[in-house]
């Protein structure tokens, strides 16, 4: 695999060229970025995909700080399914332990803390 000093950023290109993968177009981390999905979540069978996809949403929002707020309506558009769906999924989150929400009142968007699985656990609440 291609060396990199200390404190420098490898190009994704460099990291991809020793695997079994081609990235074809423009360069994926800077052109528009991607979001990285913990495993446990990713392989979770006792998640719905809808849900998986939620979490992979807020933390895409979240990826530059520690906390993201997006609102159901917007994120419902970046998915692909509506508002309401968006809620269900984000309760099924909130259920599983993945998630916690702060209402910040009625027009407002919610506070949302996203918990990271640390180990092989799946589910973080039974």
């Amino acid at each position: 695999m291609n060396e990199k000093r200390r404190g420098e950023t490898a190009h994704i290109g460099d990291i991809l060229a020793d695997r079994n993968i081609e990235l074809v177009g423009a360069d994926a981390f800077t052109r528009h970025g991607f979001t990285q999905v913990p495993n446990p979540i990713l392989k979770s069978k006792r998640i719905s995909p809808g849900a998986k996809l939620a979490y992979t949403a807020l933390l895409s929002y979240a990826w530059n700080c520690n906390y993201c707020y997006p609102g159901q309506q917007r994120m419902g558009e970046n998915i692909g399914v509506t508002r309401q769906t968006v809620n269900e999924y984000i309760k099924e989150l909130e259920r599983k332990g993945y998630l916690d929400v702060k209402r910040r009142g009625q027009g407002r968007s919610n506070y949302y803390t996203i918990h990271i699985p640390q180990d092989d656990v799946i589910d973080l609440k039974s």
